[in-house]
């Protein structure tokens, strides 16, 4: 395990076993976001948020694919939420496959730095405000309703709002998305785009964000 505990973030590798258990995440506090990758096998990766949509014993996404969000997994994947200490996973070929070795990403909210979290598109171009608590350098959205791609919009391609240049990382594509997507605001960002991926209406979509310049602590000494 590699925890930064003041970021909420941590990388974890383990070994599968083939049977359900959990791995120690690092933190101190439970992930809200996690994403777990076999690194020696073409297994895809799982995707676990810890949201109101969300059932930890059966939902998960992938990484890789436009894919909605499944509701099959069973206890394959993950078997029930993230602790303070640990995540739980299924004993399936996914998440802990015997012999094969997993990396695992983690993620919290911190105040004022990191926000994982959801809001409900309502298809139009003078979109929702999604609130932060914070300016973003980095967001990271996928539609959980439908197929559609994730992308990550960032202020270091896109200088000026409207952000539009997306990342795709399911796709080969180095970039994509819609045009005029979203405000990066003070306090949060602006959908601009009544498009699927950004803003469908009626549609859920989870969302990790971080701060450009995290102020919480920028005056401590």
């Amino acid at each position: 395990v590699s925890a930064n505990t003041d970021s909420g973030f941590s990388v974890v590798t383990y070994s599968g076993s083939n049977s359900a258990g959990s791995f120690g995440h690092g933190l101190n506090q439970a992930p809200d976001l996690v994403l777990i990758k076999q690194r020696n096998d073409t297994g895809f990766w799982a995707v676990g948020a810890d949201i109101n949509e969300w059932t930890w014993s059966s939902d998960f996404l992938q990484l890789q694919a436009t894919a909605a969000k499944a509701t099959n997994g069973g206890t394959t994947i993950f078997t029930s939420a993230p602790t303070s200490t640990v995540v739980n996973i299924g004993g399936g070929s996914v998440t802990s496959t015997s012999g094969k070795n997993l990396v695992a990403y983690c993620f919290h909210n911190v105040e004022g730095y990191q926000k994982v979290g959801t809001w409900e598109g309502d298809g139009g171009t003078d979109g929702p405000v999604v609130y932060c608590g914070f300016r973003p350098a980095f967001v990271f959205m996928k539609n959980i309703d439908d197929t559609e791609n994730w992308l990550i919009y960032d202020n270091k391609r896109d200088l000026f709002n409207v952000t539009d240049e997306a990342l795709l990382p399911n796709s080969a594509s180095a970039s994509g998305g819609s045009a005029n997507a979203m405000d990066f605001l003070s306090n949060g960002f602006k959908l601009r785009s009544g498009a699927g991926s950004l803003n469908g209406n009626a549609k859920t979509f989870l969302f990790l964000a971080i701060a450009d310049q995290p102020q919480k602590y920028a005056n401590a000494k």
